[in-house]
């Protein structure tokens, strides 16, 4: 069993060799943002003195699932003038994405980028787990598991 869980840990270290990522920005502290790409070729960029929630999520999460529908609720009603909306999605299957998108009727902007953001925001692997990036670019808060869709819709206040 050790020899099984060593040769994992090895092959997990080779598959980062090379990726120098520094640790996730800790509350309070500002995010060093990746280079980021959205699900449409696009480049995304936070906006000078705009907030930022970012949401980490999978296609194959039901708890995600009912969470994406606030969030798009959310980027709908932000606009211009509400928090800049991320997610990001863990998987890599960009069609299989896309489906998903389509069939829920979501329209707010998904990275893959999925191993850059998280070294960069959260060391957590839970999902979904949305995270408050304040006008300064600093992290605020972390918020694990799925909300209220009061609780996202509160986040409009964030901006």
């Amino acid at each position: 069993m050790k020899r099984s869980r060593r040769a994992f840990l090895l092959a997990a270290a080779a598959c980062t060799a090379g990726t120098a990522y520094a640790a996730p920005a800790a509350p309070g502290e500002l995010v060093r943002w990746p280079e980021v790409t959205l699900l449409d070729g696009t480049r995304w960029a936070p906006a000078a003195g705009r907030a930022q929630v970012v949401v980490f999520w999978s296609i194959s999460c039901p708890f995600c699932k009912r969470h994406n529908a606030h969030v798009d609720k959310l980027y709908r009603a932000g606009g211009d003038g509400g928090p800049q909306v991320l997610t990001v999605c863990r998987e890599r299957d960009r069609a299989a994405v896309q489906r998903y998108l389509a069939v829920n009727g979501y329209a707010f902007p998904v990275s893959l980028d999925h191993d850059a953001l998280a070294a960069a925001l959260a060391a957590r692997r839970v999902i979904p787990l949305t995270l408050l990036v304040d006008r300064q670019g600093r992290l605020k808060q972390a918020i694990p598991g799925e909300m209220f869709e009061e609780d996202v819709m509160e986040l409009l206040t964030f901006a």
